[in-house]
């Protein structure tokens, strides 16, 4: 694992940091590509990108807050300023509000651009996972001895079984008749993310230029994303409240039910999105 990229200085470039980076400016990219294909106007694309990063973090570190609670009674200041601690569907929801806020000033549909931008979303989301795993920030999965699990020694949460307790016990129910190993192998959830977001990229990347209801390239990318964060969440550490669902969890299911709903729905004539461009 490599937490930390480089030292320049005083500087350091962190991994997770420089991915989440790339991911912003890949995103932008793709959407501005999309909105000259369209004839729309590209400087939408570097707002809202900007809006989104800085949403996102904001929100990512917050919602990571409200979930480690007594941790941030304990030290807030090394809670809030720590270089890991970004919980994805946090940056996400205020990221949105944002976006929409700015919409709704520029008189511009906003599930138009969602579509427009369904894609990139995808393809980001990846790639922030790909920060994930070189950071080894406690984003991986359970224990495990399949071939491929992974072992993250020098990740920002190291799976030494001496220092990660949570993870020696999850071994420990999992395998109770074998020795927890120094260092525990687990799946790399992260891995999984990356694989299935880019699967997501290509298919909604592909089916871009045909003919849709309004809302139908961004409701695939809901139900296809948040299908996967259920279905990983399952081989997590996270912490499940209620139903033995994990908050992510939680939150998937309305966007789940969102994304049917712009899939399934027959919209009216006007509201038939031409991809081929103006």
């Amino acid at each position: 694992m490599y937490p930390e990229l480089l030292k320049i200085g005083p500087i350091t470039i962190y991994s997770y940091g420089f991915m989440l980076g790339v991911a912003f400016l890949i995103a932008n990219f793709l959407i501005t590509n999309e909105l000259k294909r369209l004839k729309l106007d590209v400087s939408i694309a570097t707002s809202v990108t900007m809006m989104a990063l800085i949403g996102g973090i904001v929100g990512a570190k917050l919602f990571h807050v409200f979930e480690n609670w007594s941790d941030f009674l304990q030290k807030p200041i090394q809670t809030v300023f720590s270089s890991g601690g970004l919980t994805w569907y946090g940056g996400f929801l205020l990221a949105t509000m944002l976006v929409f806020s700015y919409f709704r000033r520029k008189k511009f549909s906003m599930i138009r651009f969602a579509d427009i931008a369904a894609p990139a979303l995808g393809l980001g989301y990846g790639l922030g996972r790909v920060g994930c795993q070189l950071a080894g920030d406690g984003d991986y999965g359970i224990p495990s001895m399949l071939p491929w699990a992974m072992k993250y020694t020098n990740g920002t949460v190291p799976t030494l079984s001496a220092i990660n307790i949570e993870l020696a016990d999850k071994f420990r129910s999992i395998y109770p008749n074998i020795p927890v190993p120094v260092d525990i192998a687990v799946h790399p959830t992260p891995v999984y993310e990356f694989l299935l977001a880019a699967a997501l990229f290509a298919f909604l990347y592909f089916r871009r230029t045909k003919e849709h209801p309004l809302g139908n390239q961004f409701g695939w990318f809901l139900v296809f994303h948040s299908l996967t964060r259920f279905g990983i969440e399952f081989i997590r550490l996270n912490p499940h409240y209620y139903f033995g669902l994990s908050e992510a969890q939680l939150i998937s299911i309305p966007l789940i039910v969102w994304g049917v709903y712009l899939i399934q729905r027959k919209a009216p004539r006007n509201q038939v999105q031409k991809n081929q461009g103006m």
